[in-house]
């Protein structure tokens, strides 16, 4: 597998340039001590962590997988030591309350860190990825009493957290989960139930794991209403922190997967497990979700990581390995062949993936500074603005970053031929990693019927308002050497209102059908537009650096790229959502 390289300028141009986030620190008081030294710092030092210890190991990992004997959990070599590595660290708790010990660094830095993580080694990734979700939860909804036991000690990577939603019968349903909580004296409950797919369920990085459990009260509405939120650990602690005695928790199996093998998916079994409930009763969705939208970000973040590095493979095999003979113009006779960079169709798939690599980037920064934004400003109205931003963008951003991302790793891994196929690469283990991230924390098309169904036709396409006045007040300036860029991003925001405002007024006529049928690409539509903001945002911001800066030409010209090659995808998007149920609902079911 090729080395990896974190990609820091392009970091510090969005962090610095493009999105200027400082600015935000200076004016919220939870972030003073935060600023772009220290943001820069806290990116060289990860980027040591990714490049020198993680990445180099993931290959190994992912052969080895994770082994299960009785109950027991073991993960690959090397897996334990570089987690109490980055545990001692302090990077489990990079974003944690600075009161449970956590760094409390803003999420637009966290984002760049989560993208080295997911680089180096996705399945790594997920066992303090999921453990900062679950502090995330418990900091927003636990007793006080329960967050000082817990939180500390998850902070600082002693403990980790899990999630435990799905049930062999229920996944996207979660209303008709089956596990049960029943009330004792002590205050507790007894948790007991079988949950499926459980990332990091059992393992032995640490001593002890906390799981948050979803599960109904006997007195539990039908439905989703009905849904709880307990945390249970695998050993109850003493008052003082130690470990007491084993709970009633057992992993039951792991999955054999695809790929992500390093990280153990387990089959989690609650035997009248003791419990602690989170929030308030018949809450506990909310509560999960807390945890979710972040979890969702994190999710899309993994696409991105994934096709970061197959980008990164396929350019120094492009560059290196010749091939055949290019254009007139690009032959070099010194040679007894062209490097394969040279020709068109090796051009079209660098280009896609770069363009979508740097975008996803920018994407998942702006959607970390909505996050911020909504966390940390005393500005009520902008506060409601982010808010409204990260419920319109959080299904992008899952969905879209997946889906490009595995476009990329596959286009990663064609560019390599038989070389993109076999293991030595490592182009074969991203593809089969980044696959999953279509699939778990909702799939893709759950996301969109959430993007188009609950935010969009839910809101009556108010909630696109602060999207659609961002784009705006980019293309109420225009720049003269972009102006046939700014013209394409218009054309396609006027797409966006037409098709919008379409699918509105058949949802208005009763037509019960329209959401799913166009949802998926609903959100592609969305997703290119917001790329074609971006990088026209980054290419203005690269045009008066261009002489001291003169790498940030590549950014201009990726711009062009973009814009002339992949947002016109929106054109046959646009098509399809026309289209609404019709084709789709002539078949009978018969007919199939």
């Amino acid at each position: 597998m090729a080395d990896y390289r974190v990609p820091r300028e392009d970091m510090q141009f969005l962090l610095q340039d493009v999105f200027k986030v400082d600015q935000d620190w200076a004016r919220y008081p939870a972030l003073a001590d935060v600023d772009m030294e220290m943001a820069t710092a806290i990116i060289d030092e990860a980027a040591k962590l990714a490049e020198t210890l993680l990445a180099p190991n993931a290959r190994a990992a992912d052969e080895e997988g994770v082994h299960f004997n009785d109950g027991e959990v073991t993960t690959p070599a090397n897996y334990k030591e570089h987690f109490q590595q980055l545990a001692a660290g302090g990077w489990v708790g990079v974003t944690a309350n600075p009161e449970f010990g956590g760094m409390g660094l803003p999420k637009v830095v966290s984002a760049q860190y989560e993208e080295m993580l997911c680089a180096a080694d996705i399945s790594f990734s997920l066992y303090p990825g999921l453990t900062a979700g679950a502090i995330i939860a418990l900091d927003a909804y636990a007793s006080d009493a329960l967050k000082e036991l817990y939180l500390p000690r998850m902070t600082a990577g002693e403990w980790t957290g899990t999630m435990c939603l799905t049930e062999p019968h229920a996944g996207t349903d979660l209303g008709i989960i089956r596990s049960k909580a029943i009330p004792q004296e002590d205050g507790s409950f007894a948790i007991s139930g079988t949950k499926i797919f459980i990332t990091g369920g059992e393992h032995d990085l640490v001593e002890n794991i906390v799981h948050l459990v979803l599960a109904k009260l006997p007195d539990a509405p039908a439905g989703s209403k009905g849904i709880s939120l307990f945390l249970v650990p695998k050993f109850i602690p003493n008052a003082d922190g130690s470990l007491g005695e084993r709970n009633g928790v057992s992993c039951g199996s792991i999955e054999h997967k695809m790929g992500i093998h390093a990280s153990a998916t387990c089959v989690m079994n609650f035997d009248g497990a003791k419990g602690w409930l989170i929030g308030e009763p018949h809450q506990g969705l909310p509560a999960m979700f807390t945890m979710m939208n972040y979890e969702r970000l994190g999710v899309g973040i993994q696409g991105l990581g994934a096709a970061a590095r197959s980008y990164q493979t396929a350019l120094e095999y492009a560059q290196d390995r010749i091939q055949g003979r290019g254009a007139k113009a690009t032959r070099d006779m010194t040679k007894e062949a062209d490097a394969l960079i040279v020709h068109g169709d090796v051009r079209r798939m660098l280009l896609t993936m770069k363009a979508f690599v740097e975008g996803g980037r920018a994407f998942s920064t702006y959607v970390g500074q909505q996050l911020d934004t909504a966390k940390y400003s005393e500005d009520a109205e902008e506060k409601a603005r982010a808010e409204a931003l990260v419920a319109l963008l959080t299904p992008i951003a899952k969905a879209f970053l997946t889906d490009t991302g595995f476009e990329a790793t596959v286009l990663g891994q064609q560019v390599l031929g038989g070389h993109g196929f076999v293991r030595e690469w490592g182009q074969e283990q991203l593809v089969r990693d980044c696959r999953i991230a279509q699939i778990y924390e909702g799939t893709n098309g759950i996301q969109a019927l959430d993007l188009l169904g609950r935010k969009v036709a839910g809101s009556r396409g108010q909630l696109l308002t602060p999207l659609l006045e961002d784009i705006q007040a980019l293309l109420a300036a225009p720049e003269a050497e972009l102006a046939k860029e700014y013209e394409q991003l218009g054309t396609a925001v006027k797409r966006v209102t037409q098709v919008t405002e379409l699918v509105l007024t058949q949802v208005g006529s009763g037509d019960e059908n329209v959401i799913n049928s166009v949802a998926v690409e609903y959100l592609h539509l969305l997703g290119y537009v917001t790329y074609g903001y971006l990088w026209l945002r980054m290419a203005k911001t690269a045009q008066p650096l261009l002489s001291e800066r003169p790498y940030l030409a590549s950014k201009v010209k990726t711009a062009k790229f973009y814009m002339a090659r992949l947002l016109p995808r929106v054109e046959s998007l646009a098509a399809a959502i026309e289209d609404g149920s019709q084709s789709l609902y002539l078949h009978e079911l018969g007919d199939f």
